[in-house]
C-alpha cells in the first residue's frame, strides 16, 4: 500500500487540472473522527471509501482557511495519489478593487466618483433630463437666504447644447451609458460585498487511482476547550466517589453523526497565521543604463554549500531533504505517533475498574478510557457520539472512588479565626484529572464548591470547599529580642551575626462532637530554620503546614518557632567609640575581638582628643581674630600722641603674637589628627580577628 501524504502550502494555485479526466465523480467525505485539545484547536478526520478518479469538496468559513492552509493532510491509500488542492484565493480587497476601471477604494463620495469619470457619457434623469458627457465636478458658493453661504456640489455636463451646470443633490438618478464602465463600477461593488461575506469557502480535492481505495483528510481548526467538571461524595465510613463530566461542544456548520470522539488534554503550541491573504512584496525599481548612474556594489558573504567532491552545491538541495522527510513520515512503520483513536486506544486493558457505588447505581458510568498520546493525555470515548452543530454535550469520563480524607485548613490570610473546611485529595486513579469546578455533598446535602486543579496519578493537593465554623484558632505571637551570636572582624570591618526568632502559639479549639484534622499554613522562607516541631508536616513554595488533630470538644496548642541567622557588616571607621563600647558588652564576644576593639577604641580616642584640641585652637584664633578687629577700630578714632592710643597699640600686638601661635599649635594639632587617623586606618586594614 503506497500512502501520499500531501501538506497543503501557500504555494497553491487557484486553478488545477484533473490530467485530462472529464467531469469525475465526487466523494462524500463524513467527518468520522474528533479530537478536542486543551489549547483551542480540534483535530478532525474525514474518510471515504471511493473509486476511480473523484473530486471531494469541504467547504470552510472565511476565517477558517488560514487553519485549513497550515495544517491539512490528504492521504489516497491502495495505490492513489493526490491531485492538486485548489481554494479561492483572496487579494487585499484594496489591491483588488484599484485594479478595476472604476476606484471605489476609501469610501469616495459621489461628488468624486463622478469626477473619475470625466469624458464617460451619462443620462441625467430629475427636473431636468438630458445627456451628455461628464466634464468634471466643481464647488461653487451659494447664498442661502440670511443662513449666510454654503458650499455645494455641481456637476458639469457637455451635451449637444453645450455645458450644463447641475447642482447634485437636485439629481435623482445618473445612468453610465458605457457598458464596459457601467459593469467594472458593478464588479467592483460586487469585489466590495465578497470581502464583507462570512459564507463557507470550498476546498476541493483530487483523487486519481484506479478501483476501490480509501481516502483520508484530516486537518485543525479553532475549536472551544473542552471542560470538565466533577462532583465528589464524602463518606464518613469509606473512600469519596468522584464523578467527572467533559461538557463538549459542536461549534462546526456541520452535525457530529457517529463520531469517534477523543479529549486530549495539555497544551500544545498552536497559533494562527494569515496564509490565505496573497502576499506581494515591493520590488525595486530598475533604470536603462543610459540614464543610470554608476552605484557602489554591495556583495554578500559566501556560504559553504558546494559539494567538492561532484563539483556541484550541496549533493540534496532542501526541496529534495523535504520531500525525503515528508516521505518517511508518511511511509508505513515510520516513527512519530498519529492521532488515531480508533487503534489500539480503546482496548479492554487500558479500561479502569471502578467500585460500586450509590452513583453508579444510578446509571451513570464512564464512558472513556484513558491514555498517554505522547506527551499529552488522551480521554477516548468508547462509543460513537452524535451531537448537532451548535449544540453542546456533557459525557461521563470518571466514576470512582479516590482517596482522601477530610481536614481543617487554618491560614490567617484567608481568615483571621476560622479554618476552612477542606480535603487532602489523592488522585488514586489511572487518570489525568483536568483542572475544573468541583461540587461536593456531604451526608447526602450539598457542602460547598472547589477548584480542582489538574492533577496526575498519585499526585496530592489540598481543596477547600467552606468556612469551618465549629473550629476556632488564635494565634498568639511571642517576642524576642534581636542576640548578637557572633562577632569578628576582617579588614576593618566589623562582622556581626544576628539572630531572629518568630514564634507562634497556635490555639486550636475544637466545638464540634467530631474529631478534627487541622492543617495549619505559615509563610515560610528557606533564610529561616524551624526549631520547633522539627519538621513540618508537609511543605508547599514560600509555605509550611503543621498538622494538629483535635479531639471532639477540646482545645490544644501548637507552637511553631523559627529562627533566621543574618549577618550584617559595618565599616569601624563609621561608627564611634559609644557604638563600639556597646558591641564590647555583647557576651558572646571573644577575648582576641574585644582586645583589637579597646585597641580602635584608644586610637579613636586619641585621634578624637587631637580633633578636639585643634578645634578648639581654632575657635580661640577666631575669638582672637574678631578681638584684633574691634582693637583696630578703635586705633582709628584715638588720637596717636594719646595714652589710650599707646595702650591699644600694645594690646594689638599681644593679640597678633597670640594669633600667629595659635595658628602654629593648629598646623601641629592638624598634623598629629592626620598621624592618628593613618595609624588607626593602617591598623584597621591589617585587623583580621574572630
Amino acid at each position: 500500500m503506497r500512502t501520499f501524504a500531501f501538506l497543503l502550502t501557500i504555494g497553491l494555485v487557484l486553478a488545477y487540472a484533473t490530467d485530462g479526466v472529464h467531469a469525475a465523480d465526487k466523494a462524500d467525505l463524513q467527518v468520522t473522527r474528533v479530537a478536542i485539545f486543551s489549547s483551542g484547536v480540534a483535530y478532525f478526520e474525514c474518510d471515504a471509501t471511493v473509486e476511480g478518479t473523484v473530486t471531494a469538496e469541504l467547504n470552510f468559513r472565511t476565517d477558517q482557511i488560514n487553519d485549513i492552509i497550515k495544517s491539512l493532510v490528504v492521504q489516497d491509500l491502495d495505490g492513489g495519489s493526490i491531485g492538486a488542492v485548489g481554494y479561492a484565493s483572496r487579494d487585499p480587497i484594496e489591491k483588488t478593487l484599484r485594479s478595476f476601471g472604476v476606484d471605489i477604494t476609501g469610501k469616495p463620495t459621489l461628488a468624486k466618483l463622478l469626477d473619475q469619470l470625466r469624458g464617460e457619457p451619462v443620462e441625467i434623469m430629475g427636473a431636468r433630463e438630458l445627456k451628455g458627457v461628464v466634464f468634471g465636478v466643481e464647488k461653487q458658493q451659494l447664498q442661502i437666504g440670511d443662513a449666510g453661504v454654503v458650499e455645494v456640489d455641481v456637476l458639469n455636463v457637455l451635451t449637444e447644447d453645450g455645458l450644463q451646470q447641475l447642482r447634485l443633490r437636485d439629481l435623482q438618478g445618473i445612468r453610465l451609458t458605457n457598458e464596459k464602465v457601467d459593469a467594472e463600477l458593478r464588479k467592483a461593488l460586487e469585489t466590495l460585498a465578497m470581502g464583507h461575506n462570512a459564507d463557507k469557502k470550498s476546498v476541493v480535492l483530487n483523487f486519481n487511482g484506479q478501483g476501490k481505495r480509501r481516502i483520508s483528510v484530516a486537518y485543525l481548526l479553532e475549536a472551544p476547550i473542552w471542560k470538565t467538571t466533577y462532583r465528589l461524595v464524602l463518606d464518613e465510613e469509606g473512600r469519596p466517589f468522584l464523578q467527572g463530566w467533559a461538557t463538549v461542544e459542536n461549534a462546526t456548520e456541520e452535525d457530529w453523526r457517529d463520531v469517534r470522539l477523543s479529549l486530549v488534554s495539555g497544551r500544545p503550541i498552536s497559533f494562527t497565521m494569515d496564509l490565505y491573504t496573497p502576499i506581494y512584496i515591493p520590488r525595486p525599481r530598475e533604470e536603462l543604463e543610459l540614464y543610470a548612474s554608476l552605484r557602489p556594489p554591495e556583495y554578500a558573504g559566501a556560504f559553504e554549500v558546494e559539494d567538492r567532491k561532484s563539483g556541484r552545491a550541496g549533493g540534496r538541495g532542501r526541496g529534495q531533504v523535504h520531500r525525503e522527510r515528508l516521505a518517511a513520515r508518511a511511509a508505513p512503520g515510520a516513527g512519530g505517533r498519529r492521532l488515531d483513536v480508533a487503534k489500539g486506544i480503546a482496548s479492554e486493558e487500558l479500561l479502569p475498574r471502578w467500585a460500586g457505588i450509590d452513583l453508579e447505581d444510578a446509571g451513570v458510568a464512564s464512558v472513556a478510557t484513558a491514555a498517554e498520546a505522547g506527551e499529552l493525555f488522551e480521554y477516548t470515548i468508547r462509543t460513537p457520539v452524535s451531537i448537532p452543530r451548535q449544540h453542546s454535550a456533557m459525557l461521563p469520563i470518571v466514576n470512582q472512588k479516590i482517596s482522601g480524607e477530610k481536614v481543617s485548613i487554618f491560614n490567617p490570610a484567608t481568615h483571621p479565626k476560622y479554618p476552612l473546611n477542606g480535603l487532602e485529595l489523592k488522585n488514586t486513579t489511572d487518570l489525568n484529572l483536568m483542572q475544573g469546578p468541583i461540587t461536593l455533598f456531604d451526608g447526602n446535602i450539598y457542602a460547598g464548591d472547589a477548584k480542582l486543579p489538574d492533577l496526575k496519578p498519585d499526585e496530592q493537593r489540598l481543596i477547600a470547599y467552606a468556612l469551618d465554623l465549629g473550629t476556632e484558632v488564635m494565634v498568639k505571637r511571642r517576642s524576642h529580642p534581636d542576640q548578637i551570636v557572633s562577632l569578628r572582624i576582617v579588614k576593618g570591618t566589623l562582622i556581626h551575626k544576628h539572630k531572629y526568632v518568630d514564634e507562634r502559639e497556635y490555639v486550636v479549639k475544637n466545638k464540634s462532637d467530631k474529631q478534627r484534622t487541622v492543617l495549619i499554613e505559615q509563610p515560610y522562607g528557606d533564610e529561616w530554620k524551624l526549631l520547633e516541631p522539627s519538621e513540618p508536616y508537609e511543605r508547599a513554595p514560600r509555605l509550611s503546614r503543621f498538622k494538629v488533630v483535635v479531639p471532639a470538644s477540646e482545645t490544644k496548642k501548637q507552637t511553631v518557632k523559627l529562627e533566621q541567622v543574618t549577618d550584617q557588616s559595618i565599616a569601624l571607621t563609621n561608627i564611634n567609640s559609644e557604638r563600639i563600647r556597646y558591641y564590647l558588652r555583647s557576651r558572646v564576644i571573644s577575648s582576641a575581638v574585644k582586645k583589637a576593639l579597646e585597641r580602635v577604641v584608644a586610637l579613636q580616642t586619641e585621634m578624637e582628643q587631637a580633633r578636639r584640641e585643634r578645634q578648639a585652637h581654632e575657635r580661640d584664633v577666631n575669638e582672637q581674630v574678631n578681638e584684633q578687629a574691634r582693637v583696630r577700630e578703635n586705633l582709628k578714632v584715638l588720637q596717636k600722641n594719646t595714652d589710650a592710643y599707646r595702650r591699644q597699640l600694645e594690646k594689638f600686638d599681644r593679640i597678633e603674637t597670640q594669633i600667629e601661635q595659635l595658628r602654629q599649635r593648629i598646623t601641629e594639632l592638624r598634623l598629629l589628627e592626620e598621624q592618628k587617623r593613618r595609624a588607626l586606618d593602617e591598623y584597621l586594614l591589617t585587623l583580621n580577628v574572630e
